[in-house]
């Protein structure tokens, strides 16, 4: 990006490319790798401490550090997952999955049918299976409206991505048998085995937890 902006760009572009580039080998930022890293590794403790400490040496980074509040998730932190995530979506109100993982956060803390009263209000996503899965958490209903949209699109991302989100439906609703057969089926895509998607290292750390795989 800084080679585009030097060459096709204004100064100001150039500035703004060069900020961005400097800011990516910024302290803070490198925690963020790193936990990011710990994370797809099964480490989510040790993670949740370095996106902590890159917090503690950048208040502002915290509307953006949804990768604390998906960790906060699995250490079973709930009320600080949700507040992890309502912060991040008051930063980027059309944000549909972190609206989804407040619902998650919440419905551990008082249940499916009050985090529902409570869900969050976003913007249109503009995929499709993101907003089956939105619908199919804020309503209870739509199972096969999002099976539907998975199987749409060619690339295999919305695929990964409706299967991801059906396993984590289910085990909201308390059905364990029917959370792992999705869970494990979104980790047989192609896009989950060749993407390098945090998603589908989530996806993975999820299974190793509930101990579903053994990798």
């Amino acid at each position: 990006r800084v080679k585009a902006a030097i060459t096709y760009g204004s100064s100001t572009q150039v500035m703004a490319a060069l900020t961005r580039l400097c800011a990516s080998f910024s302290p803070p930022a490198r925690l963020v790798r790193r936990g990011m890293s710990r994370f797809v590794r099964g480490e989510v403790r040790e993670a949740r401490q370095d996106f902590d400490a890159a917090m503690a040496m950048d208040a502002s980074l915290r509307p953006r550090l949804w990768q604390r509040g998906l960790a906060l998730y699995y250490l079973e932190e709930f009320e600080e997952g949700a507040k992890q995530f309502r912060d991040d979506v008051d930063a980027n109100p059309s944000d549909t999955e972190e609206a989804i993982w407040t619902y998650l956060c919440e419905s551990r803390l008082v249940g499916n049918k009050e985090a529902r009263r409570n869900f969050l209000q976003v913007g249109e996503d503009p995929r499709r299976v993101m907003r089956a899965a939105q619908g199919l958490f804020k309503t209870g209903n739509g199972i096969e409206a999002l099976r539907e949209a998975g199987e749409k699109e060619a690339q295999g991302h919305d695929d990964f991505y409706a299967k991801l989100y059906e396993g984590l439906f289910y085990e909201s609703e308390g059905d364990a048998s029917k959370a792992k057969e999705a869970m494990l089926a979104s980790l047989e895509t192609n896009y989950a085995q060749r993407s390098g998607d945090y998603m589908a290292g989530l996806a993975r750390v999820h299974a190793k937890l509930r101990g579903w795989i053994d990798e």
